[in-house]
């Protein structure tokens, strides 16, 4: 009997729609969350690779070199209807803004920028926890992209 009323209060709460780690999304002041979502892309990183490019156009003058930083992170997809396979991260250390994250049905691919003083902090990320990515679209247009642990225990 004890084991049954829980359960049965448990059922009879009402359903919400929020996605599935919205308790790690940061408050919403502004209320561009306040409805459910149009579509979430959530994955687990299970492999990530670091790529340091150099490339150097030798048809303009003066000639621009430049050093991408991407990092390639792979898992596989968690909620209901996701198809993101891979996740490229790029790093600016010059822009004044980042350009926002999008996703690509076709490749699968989400592609997210970050300063580069963020670059550190994701590889210790990556190194040290599970990590999730999360990507979610609203009808009034908004866009939301993080990378999240998981709840992690203090020692």
């Amino acid at each position: 009997m004890r084991l049954f009323i829980p359960l049965l209060l448990a059922l009879s709460l009402p359903v919400t729609a929020a996605p599935l780690h919205s308790q790690f999304l940061p408050p919403d002041d502004l209320s561009l969350r306040h409805e459910k979502p149009e579509s979430q892309q959530l994955m687990q990183v299970t492999d990530y690779s670091v790529v340091v490019g150099n490339q150097r156009q030798s048809n303009q003058q003066p000639i621009p070199v430049t050093s991408p930083l991407v990092l390639r992170l792979k898992g596989k997809p968690l909620s209901k209807g996701a198809t993101i396979g891979q996740v490229l991260i790029s790093f600016d250390a010059e822009s004044k803004s980042l350009k926002k994250p999008a996703f690509d049905d076709k490749s699968r691919t989400l592609t997210l920028n970050y300063p580069l003083g963020q670059y550190r902090v994701i590889l210790d990320l990556l190194r040290n926890d599970t990590v999730y990515v999360q990507f979610l679209t609203y009808a009034n247009g908004h866009i939301w992209a993080d990378l999240h642990t998981g709840t992690v225990r203090a020692r």
